[in-house]
């Protein structure tokens, strides 16, 4: 969702560069940025405090984070390309669910205004970070969310159809971690970086991607025809 979807990456980076600026330390660079996209909160806090020495433990960074971000998420608003696709795929009968690192308070306060912009397409199969549903300290990278929304998906399929297999998935990511997580759980993955973190890897995004995966500049790029959507 974030940075996929809707443009939440870039309030994050506006919220942590204003917490950084109280603290006299520099903006917050993409080395450290491309580590924080797409891990649960937790993760991310701790990430963040050694990059920077902060003074906080994660529980408190989050805190003031929340505090912090309540007053920007009227912001969010899709991405170019991320609400056409999601209204095709709804159109045409393709099962969509969302797995997202948010936790549900926080993905009901960005997405509230956006519900009938494109969110309720989703319906039930929606697993947050802090879904009883992914087990704890299993967030991405891990696969165990995006089989969680598979799960969902298959649990829902009409009387009589074939139950949908990992392998026959497409997971779109953002960053690094959700790839690693969608490979991990046996899908293909589409890939739409950042192009500011696509920099900062030089070249080493094919790496990580392999032959699992393709790598787009935007969801405008995407052909569901090529995958036979």
């Amino acid at each position: 969702m974030d940075g996929l979807l809707i443009n939440t990456e870039d309030i994050y980076t506006e919220v942590t560069n204003e917490l950084l600026a109280e603290h006299g330390k520099g903006e917050l660079t993409w080395d450290v940025k491309i580590q924080l996209q797409g891990r649960p909160g937790p993760d991310a806090s701790r990430l963040l405090i050694e990059a920077y020495d902060l003074p906080y433990t994660p529980e408190e960074l989050i805190a003031k984070n929340i505090a912090k971000q309540e007053q920007k998420w009227k912001k969010c608003a899709f991405l170019p390309g991320a609400q056409e696709l999601l209204q095709y795929l709804k159109l045409n009968k393709v099962p969509i669910a969302l797995a997202t690192s948010s936790n549900r308070i926080n993905f009901e306060r960005k997405t509230g205004h956006l519900q009938k912009e494109g969110f309720e397409l989703f319906g039930e199969h929606i697993v947050t970070g802090d879904d009883p549903r992914v087990p704890k300290g299993r967030g991405k990278p891990f696969p165990d969310i995006w089989l969680a929304a598979l799960k969902s998906l298959n649990a829902q399929l009409p009387e009589g159809a074939t139950e949908i297999k990992p392998e026959e998935c497409l997971v779109f990511e953002d960053a690094l971690p959700g790839i690693t997580a969608g490979k991990a759980a046996g899908a293909y993955v589409i890939w739409v970086p950042d192009q500011r973190a696509l920099k900062v890897m030089d070249g080493e995004e094919h790496s990580h991607i392999g032959d699992q995966g393709v790598i787009l500049s935007s969801l405008k790029e995407f052909d569901p025809k090529k995958y036979g959507l």
